[in-house]
């Protein structure tokens, strides 16, 4: 692939579901749309279509007159070739197939990976120039990262991700590309809990360790859940003229933290929004 006036490639990955990877997601879209770059979206959980079903949704907001810009979107499937060989081959031709065509023609693709190993995600990671996880404020999901003692929370190794992570920041260094990781602490609790300063403490001294940047996520609100089903994302309220409660200002804070966060390149120009291209 070549890295002449090429997409910067955003991959949300970790190898557990429920951490918010498809919200993420599709919150970045809008947030990344709203600064004038032209998106693309690639959702690799051909099962549960998540974030797909979240475009879905809106595309018929805006069918039915609603003003939401759009980025392109595809969705790739796991192969059904009965052959391993043959269906790994059949993954990476389509894979590679929509990521060649959308990432001349964006200036972001965001893909959202499985919440689980699989070859796609594997494809995925190794061409991320940035790779979001997404993680909630627990140990359940820092043992995702690394194995840590349960009495005096030393580490006491990486994980599977993490050393995965490694093998693909290994590649990409071969052929002079690097992978910026970011680890997000989604739902973080607003109280000064015992267990969060502990999180937090932990993700510091692997931040240093593994090699990553840890970041602000998404908090707990039920908003979130409510958007889906509209296609709505916490940076399209207000737009009808109604008030904003002050938890949805904040959360509109939190989206453009992120973005910011990511670091990414700019954009010297404004785009028009793109009509939603599905596959």
């Amino acid at each position: 692939m070549s890295d002449e006036r090429r997409a910067h490639i955003v991959v949300l990955g970790n190898e557990k579901g429920g951490s918010g990877k498809s919200t993420s997601a599709m919150h970045l879209c809008a947030a990344l749309m709203e600064q004038g770059r032209r998106v693309a979206a690639i959702d690799l959980d051909g099962r549960q279509r998540t974030l797909t079903r979240y475009l879905d949704n809106r595309a018929r907001a805006v069918a039915e007159g609603v003003d939401l810009m759009m980025p392109s979107y595809a969705v790739v499937v796991r192969s059904e070739a009965p052959d391993f060989a043959a269906a790994q081959a059949d993954e990476r031709h389509r894979f590679l197939s929509v990521l060649e065509d959308y990432v001349g023609r964006h200036d972001v693709v965001i893909i959202d990976c499985p919440g689980s190993d699989s070859f796609l995600s594997r494809l995925a990671h190794g061409c991320a120039d940035t790779l979001l996880t997404p993680m909630n404020d627990s140990f359940i999901d820092l043992d995702l990262i690394a194995r840590v003692d349960p009495t005096d929370h030393a580490i006491l190794g990486p994980s599977l991700y993490s050393e995965l992570v490694w093998e693909m920041r290994k590649r990409r260094a071969r052929t002079g590309g690097t992978i910026d990781w970011l680890v997000m602490r989604n739902r973080v609790s607003h109280l000064d809990a015992r267990n969060k300063r502990k999180v937090s403490e932990v993700l510091g001294r692997l931040a240093k360790r593994v090699g990553f940047r840890v970041v602000a996520g998404l908090s707990e609100r039920v908003t979130y859940r409510e958007l889906f089903l509209h296609g709505l994302t916490m940076l399209d309220l207000g737009r009808t003229g109604s008030s904003l409660t002050m938890s949805e200002v904040a959360a509109r804070q939190e989206v453009r933290s992120l973005v910011g966060a990511l670091d990414l390149p700019a954009v010297e120009r404004a785009t028009a929004p793109l009509e939603p291209v599905a596959a």
